[in-house]
């Protein structure tokens, strides 16, 4: 089944030497490096490998897959590899959602050159597709991934075999009969265009067309009269509703005579309901709409957990990987645990666990570079450290030299704060969340006074810090530590210290002790049993508590599998910080997404202003009233962005805090 779209790809001479093939490194490790021939198939829009020129080829990605490309120093793995491998030859496929990246070493620098470049070519003509281009698209990718020995032609054995890859569900007698219809040559077998016929015929949903046929007067089109009444009826569009029915007919009408008749066949009816016009989500949410203005501890912030990890909590890969896809997706506060490494330099990992280790510094780097791509509302670090007085120097040195002025080391105006800034105030900045030796008010007095002596200085600080300095508690399986292992109690450098502004580390003990002991700018984590605990007992006082105070929850060290809890109940108490495993799909994420896709995915979303009052009397486990509370059910007819058509029912039993 060739590519649908063949005949609209670019003619350039890049994609003609990739459609030749090359053979390439193919590098997953530093023990697993092997020569793979690389081929760009006639259809412009998949890629096939083997083991040798004219070998058996097999599917390898399809450039729909494909987020970006990287050269080769900017890959982390292929770095490591300097030595034996040549960086300038070198190129990085990342693919999108969790899927490893593909690292490649061509036996030249004009040959990398050649496929980075056709590969971005291809990846921007994807981009610049429409809906119903990314459907058939998207269509010929599967048939191609289906079609084994590429002679364009499939069995019902095989289609079975890929509808089950493509996760659609089919009773098989239905579908069988479905395929000797759409089998008009009667060869027993499907060819490209036959094949997107059964696929349509297959998930055809009987809502839709039963939606469609009861606004059209003779089941066949919508005319311009009946597509404006289903709008206004249906799609709540109001006046707007007659010129908007023309643009529509115009963008998402296949045929050009019924552009021209100004009617909407069922086919552009479904592309209307798949594209970014028949979303359910409000389009003035999209760009930042909301209030950036207020305290940092009046807005949900997007927040990752161990972000360092790939994998499980146990033996995953820590990677660098981890951070830039948190920073790419809008996550604005990220976890980095440190621990003391070899030859001085600090590297980041799961702490008694097998989990693999990377150097600290390849962690700023990164961060530094991909902090504020997608959003440059403030990045929050948060550290987890473990390190001795000596590499804790080597931290501080890192953050300093690397973020530059990136890095926030000092209060906005030089001033004592009375509140925590505002996201706005700190666009383009990176602040460290951590302990610190002192209070903000103790600082400013000590920058009146005379300088003390450096030996007096670090006596004070180490005294001060026995007393004080308890780091947030680690939940690791029994498997993952020593119960008998006693933990030492590092002493905090003051240079890492002084790095701490307004998001100072303290240990809660319960909300009395808070409010009569901490300050704004001081903040506590939770564990999700912790926070549970706490709403449940008390839901009330947690709200208020979040009204002036950033909170921070983790998911149990127990959930070995980087699995994730439900946001929801602990947004609903106004936690701020509520972090996630964001490798780990599933509903949990997908909430997460939703919350965060508003105001522009820049990471920050205003809660309510119920979440924002101190004096509130909101309590998340008991609601305010049985006719404020809401039950919220979802049917989705169609899933969007070129998937199959499916239905499905969520329900939703909470107050409505959140625009989704």
């Amino acid at each position: 089944m060739a590519s649908l779209l063949q005949g609209r790809l670019p003619i350039n001479q890049d994609l003609l030497l990739m459609q030749k093939g090359t053979m390439m490194r193919k590098v997953r490790s530093k023990s697993w490096k092997k020569l793979r021939y690389f081929r760009l198939q006639d259809d412009g829009m998949t890629v096939w490998h083997a083991r040798q020129a004219g070998g058996r080829a097999k599917p390898s990605f399809s450039i729909s897959d494909v987020d970006t490309v990287r050269e080769g120093h900017e890959s982390e793995l292929l770095r490591n590899l300097a030595e034996e491998l040549p960086l300038e030859q070198g190129f990085t496929i990342v693919f999108h959602g969790r899927r490893s990246n593909l690292d490649l070493v061509a036996n030249s620098v004009e040959e990398a050159q050649v496929w980075m470049q056709g590969l971005r070519l291809l990846v921007d003509f994807v981009t610049s597709m429409d809906q119903q281009e990314r459907l058939d698209q998207w269509l010929s990718d599967w048939f191609q991934r289906g079609d084994k020995n590429q002679d364009g032609r499939m069995s019902f054995r095989e289609v079975q075999r890929l509808l089950h890859l493509m996760n659609v569900e089919m009773d098989q007698e239905h579908a069988f009969q479905l395929f000797q219809t759409a089998d008009a040559s009667q060869s027993g077998t499907l060819e490209g265009e036959e094949f997107v016929n059964f696929y349509k015929s297959l998930t055809q949903r009987a809502e839709v067309q039963e939606l469609f046929e009861n606004f059209s007067s003779d089941g066949q089109k919508l005319t311009l009269l009946e597509f404006v009444d289903f709008l206004q009826e249906w799609q709540k569009e109001g006046e707007r509703a007659s010129d908007l029915a023309l643009e529509l007919i115009d963008r998402h009408e296949p045929s050009d005579s019924g552009k021209l008749r100004h009617v909407l066949s069922m086919d552009g009816f479904l592309s209307y309901l798949c594209s970014k016009d028949g979303d359910i989500f409000n389009p003035i949410c999209l760009p930042i709409y909301q209030d950036m203005t207020q305290p940092l501890n009046h807005y949900y912030i997007n927040s990752s957990h161990n972000t360092y990890l790939v994998g499980d909590q146990f033996c995953g890969q820590s990677s660098v990987e981890g951070y830039i896809r948190a920073l790419k997706r809008g996550c604005r506060c990220v976890e980095v645990d440190i621990w003391d490494g070899p030859s001085g330099e600090p590297i980041v990992y799961h702490g008694h666990t097998l989990t693999s280790r990377i150097p600290f510094k390849d962690v700023v780097t990164a961060i530094a570079q991909y902090a504020f791509q997608t959003s440059d509302y403030p990045v929050i670090l948060s550290l987890e450290n473990h390190c001795s007085w000596e590499q804790q120097e080597v931290i501080a040195h890192h953050l300093t030299e690397i973020l530059g002025e990136q890095l926030l080391s000092t209060t906005l105006d030089g001033q004592l704060p009375t509140q925590l800034p505002s996201p706005e105030e700190l666009r383009g900045k990176i602040l460290v969340k951590g302990k610190k030796l002192k209070t903000l008010e103790e600082d400013f007095e000590e920058e009146e006074e005379e300088p003390e002596s450096e030996l007096e200085g670090e006596q004070e600080a180490e005294l001060e810090l026995e007393a004080q300095f308890e780091s947030e508690p680690q939940e690791l399986s029994p498997r993952s530590k020593d119960k008998n292992e006693k933990k030492s109690k590092p002493i905090l450098c003051p240079s890492l210290s002084a790095l701490v502004v307004y998001l100072k580390a303290v240990s809660f003990y319960s909300f009395a002790h808070s409010r009569e002991h901490y300050r704004f700018y001081e903040m506590s984590s939770f564990s999700e049993a912790k926070a549970k605990s706490l709403i449940k007992e008390a839901g009330n006082e947690f709200v208020q508590h979040n009204t002036w105070q950033l909170s921070r929850v983790y998911p149990s060290g127990l959930r070995t599998d980087s699995s994730n809890y439900n946001p929801q109940e602990f947004w609903n108490a106004g936690c701020q910080m509520v972090a996630m495993n964001m490798q780990t799909a599933g509903l949990e994420m997908d909430l997460c997404d939703g919350l965060f896709r508003q105001n522009a995915g820049c990471g920050y979303v205003l809660k309510p202003d119920f979440l924002r009052d101190a004096q509130s009397s909101f309590h998340p486990e008991k609601p305010i009233s049985p006719f404020k509370a809401q039950v919220l059910l979802i049917k989705v007819l169609i899933h969007t962005g070129g998937r199959p058509y499916a239905s499905g029912s969520w329900y939703l039993n909470w107050p409505c805090c959140v625009l989704w």
